[in-house]
């Protein structure tokens, strides 16, 4: 399995074990109702060694949400946050040598309609 694919569906897993509440998707939804998460495919290049096959990339992590004002959104990407910074270190063949908070914020999308965006920078190097 490519090392995207990889690191997009550990994370995947440990937002949904964050947030048993809310759907996540590892792509777009047809459908998704409100709460939601997206969780995109990260965007790698190459951060080799000599000796060692690298990656470092980019993951950006959606949360949608309806209402008002976005206080349960805040408290949701909050949560969502927390689960991807507490990533496991060993990832199937591969090291995570950092996975970092790069920026954040959250936004109206139209009426009643709110999104937070995070963006991490993952580095990760081949075990083995």
């Amino acid at each position: 399995m490519i090392a995207a694919t990889l690191v997009q569906a550990m994370l995947v897993a440990r937002v949904r074990a964050a947030v048993p509440e809310v759907a996540v998707f590892d792509a777009p939804p047809v459908r998704g109702l409100r709460p939601y998460v997206l969780i995109d495919t990260p965007a790698l290049s190459d951060w080799g060694t000599k000796d060692a096959a690298g990656r470092e990339g980019r993951v950006v992590v959606q949360a949608f949400d309806m209402g008002e004002r976005p206080e349960r959104l805040r408290d949701l990407a909050a949560r969502v946050e927390a689960a991807v910074l507490g990533a496991p270190a060993e990832l199937a063949g591969w090291r995570v040598a950092s996975l970092v908070f790069l920026r954040g914020r959250i936004a109206r999308e139209g009426e009643g309609r709110w999104v937070a965006v995070a963006e991490f920078r993952v580095r990760m190097l081949a075990v083995g």
